[in-house]
């Protein structure tokens, strides 16, 4: 799953594909596309709103506007590609659904943060990527108490999940345990070493963890030099069980799962 940004504050400058004028910049979008489609990205994951910690939501209005002239080009240029959606917001759902067609909604909120987004979801019979977090991109570094144990806590966490699911009539879901989201840098490396005890739900694991601050931080480097370390990670979920890999880097994490297949 290959990441673009539409935003000018997403923590790894590379994404970004924002213009100055605050409207997308439609040439670096459609390089970052074909590039990463010709690395071998099976989804192309797009967001309008940076969640990284920290950061302030930018409206669903905001968010649709920066989507839209991506997503109509993409339909022009791209029409074949398997197209993700990073956004909370059902009224979002909707119109990329009535422009596009079938996609994956990537919802960093796993529809807590929208009451109308599992509905809409299940109405439409979309795809669903649910990711566990606490609070807020704002507040959730302040909300890291699992009682020692962050793996069991996100387990119990999809366990309710799943059943919220089957109620809206959402049956193709994807688990992403959110790294980075509400925990510590020790807590992602548990969880990460956890991670094979969430095949039990019989659901795609979706793995986000490219040059998050569970590296950089650890090391007191930058996103932009924690590449080789990521690579590393990914590796790990594979051996764990990771079914998707949302990455930045399409082309090394591709050669990572190539030789993850031969050994």
């Amino acid at each position: 799953m290959g990441i673009v940004n539409i935003t000018d504050d997403s923590y790894f400058s590379a994404s970004r594909c924002l213009g100055s004028d605050g409207r997308p910049d439609m040439d670096a979008v459609i390089l970052r596309i074909g590039r990463l489609i010709g690395e071998g990205a099976d989804i192309i994951d797009i967001g309008a709103c940076s969640t990284r910690p920290g950061s302030d939501p930018v409206g669903e209005d905001e968010e649709w506007r920066r989507l839209r002239p991506v997503i109509e080009e993409m339909k022009v240029s791209f029409p074949d590609a398997t197209l993700s959606v990073d956004t909370y917001w059902a009224s979002v759902v909707r119109k990329v659904h009535d422009l596009w067609g079938r996609f994956i909604v990537n919802d960093i909120s796993a529809g807590e943060d929208d009451p109308e987004m599992l509905g809409t979801v299940g109405s439409l019979g979309l795809p669903y990527a649910a990711m566990h977090k606490r609070g807020t991109p704002k507040t959730m570094q302040s909300l890291c108490d699992y009682g020692g144990d962050v793996t069991g806590e996100v387990l119990r966490y999809f366990a309710e999940f799943a059943e919220k699911a089957e109620n809206a009539g959402v049956r193709d879901w994807i688990l992403d345990p959110g790294f980075g989201f509400a925990k510590t840098v020790e807590q992602n490396y548990e969880l990460l070493s956890g991670l094979d005890r969430f095949t039990a739900f019989g659901r795609k694991i979706l793995v986000g963890i490219s040059r998050k601050s569970m590296i950089y931080r650890k090391f007191g480097i930058t996103p932009e030099e924690s590449l080789p370390q990521t690579q590393v990670l990914h590796f790990a979920a594979l051996q764990k069980g990771a079914d998707i890999l949302r990455v930045h880097d399409v082309a090394e994490a591709a050669r990572t799962v190539e030789l993850y297949r031969i050994l």
